[in-house]
């Protein structure tokens, strides 16, 4: 069965790193319910769920997903490219250890949001939060365990996932990447029919399973993926949101 690794929301959320969105308030209690149905919804999907260690103290330690990348038995640990992050990569490592064999990130700095995985590529934006230099040290470990690293180009967005995300095959067996036109050019991505959202937010989705999570809100993209074939889940991350996070963001999927 496929697992997925969250982690509770932090009550000190409300502090959390922001790059282009302007400091909003955040409720913690509400951010909280709306993670727990996020989880149920990955239960839903299939999926096994695993708890890592609480992370009270550390604002950012509900987006999961930036501090490892997991790779069929292997489990990347990643060095995020914002200070305050460093320390979660400890409670994500003591986590995974004794179900993936370990490797971590020793040079530059890298975010799990910037690793899009389609097959054995794995593509990585450059970013405010991950630098060349974190790339090339991924490189170096991916091609150990058969994975290719290609470099792509970001715009105006926290991370690589915040613009694209594999949704998978459709109906027809067609690879479909989600992608914000606004964000990054889908031509860098190749072996995979790119399909604009209508709403920016959409272009942050899970697949968990034979399912695809979506932010609630994106009607018309759900509508869209619906015609294709896929099963659609919408899950309310609005309070999550208001820290950048995408559904990608707040977990770590094992195959």
């Amino acid at each position: 069965m496929p697992i997925a690794f969250t982690r509770a929301v932090s009550p000190r959320i409300a502090e959390c790193q922001l790059t282009h969105l302007d400091r909003v308030a955040i409720d913690a209690a509400k951010a909280a319910e709306q993670h727990t149905a996020y989880e149920q919804a990955l239960r839903n999907a299939g999926l096994e769920l695993a708890r890592l260690p609480d992370l009270p103290e550390d604002p950012d330690a509900v987006f999961v997903e930036d501090t490892a990348i997991l790779l069929g038995q292997h489990a990347i640990i990643t060095r995020p490219g914002a200070p305050t992050r460093i320390g979660e990569i400890e409670s994500t490592a003591a986590g995974l250890a004794g179900r993936f064999e370990l490797h971590r990130i020793e040079n530059g700095h890298l975010d799990g949001g910037d690793v899009l995985r389609i097959g054995k590529r794995l593509y990585v934006g450059l970013s405010s939060r991950t630098d060349r230099e974190g790339a090339d040290a991924l490189a170096a470990l991916a091609r150990l365990i058969g994975f290719e690293v290609i470099a792509a180009n970001v715009g105006a967005c926290l991370h690589l996932k915040t613009g694209a995300t594999f949704a998978g095959a459709d109906a027809s067996g067609t690879p479909v990447l989600l992608y914000d036109r606004d964000c990054l050019d889908a031509s860098q991505f190749a072996d995979v029919e790119p399909l604009a959202v209508a709403e920016a937010a959409a272009a942050n989705c899970v697949r968990a399973g034979e399912r695809l999570i979506l932010p609630a809100g994106n009607p018309r993209t759900a509508d869209m993926l619906r015609k294709r074939g896929f099963d659609v889940c919408e899950v309310d991350v609005s309070e999550l949101q208001k820290a950048e996070a995408g559904v990608t963001c707040m977990s770590l999927i094992g195959d």
